[in-house]
């Protein structure tokens, strides 16, 4: 019998599923969440090597890719059930699941939120970002990836808990910046306390950050702290 090689049979490191689980949708990259859809990869025959059903998100996002790698999901979203179906592993069934998501997507978009938001200080940010982080009971560190016109694109949550550099890793912050093709970020976190003051590791890990940022060509241009009711911005602090 042919292993279909489902999500769950995955290493642990690939299980998109968990990491949703444990950090929500936000924390995952187009690609993961098309292999949530997906659910199923292609196994090894005719001489083709088998595909996870992430090896499958990659191909699709691939094929209707036209090079900046910012407009797979829009190009895929206006594709038909025929056109999807061409990529190998993709059937119908799978086109018209992944069909139905984005148009889901779609729709929520257009309710919440016309257009791209802009941010043009520190103030916008907390602004925007405020609701989202009240009232936890945890640290939630996100990141708003920006186009040249310092819109948001996405805002990603990276990880949830405690801040700490070795939880906060460049390579989760900058690998969405790159395939989204931002020109900038900005760092934003909450304090549960209320109290919004930069601590030591949120100091280290902006160091960090702003250092692997610089060396990928992607600028982070503030990081700021939410608290109850106010904030600290890192540029506004002179802590840059």
């Amino acid at each position: 019998m042919i292993a279909r090689y489902s999500i769950k049979e995955w290493p642990t490191t690939d299980r998109p599923r968990e990491r949703l689980e444990a950090l929500g949708p936000r924390s995952l990259s187009p690609r993961e969440l098309l292999a949530l859809i997906i659910e199923t990869g292609r196994p090894a025959e005719g001489g083709r090597p088998a595909r996870t059903a992430l090896d499958l998100a990659g191909d699709l996002l691939l094929a209707f890719s036209s090079g900046s790698g910012r407009d797979s999901l829009r190009r895929i979203m206006n594709a038909s059930i025929a056109e999807i179906s061409k990529v190998p592993g993709i059937g119908r069934a799978k086109a018209a699941k992944i069909l139905a998501a984005l148009e889901l997507g779609r729709r929520a978009a257009e309710e919440e939120r016309p257009g791209l938001d802009r941010v043009g200080s520190p103030r916008e940010v907390y602004e925007r970002m405020r609701l989202v982080l009240r009232d936890l009971k945890h640290e939630e560190f996100h990141v708003l990836l920006l186009n040249t016109q310092n819109q948001v694109i996405r805002d990603l949550q990276v990880t949830r808990g405690t801040l700490d550099a070795s939880l906060v890793h460049p390579r989760e912050v900058f690998r969405s910046a790159v395939t989204e093709a931002a020109a900038s970020v900005i760092l934003v976190h909450n304090h549960p306390s209320g109290d919004p003051t930069p601590s030591p590791e949120d100091r280290a890990v902006t160091r960090e950050l702003r250092s692997a940022g610089e060396t990928l060509g992607i600028e982070v241009l503030d990081h700021v702290v939410v608290g109850e009711g106010r904030y600290v911005s890192f540029v506004e602090a002179g802590l840059w």
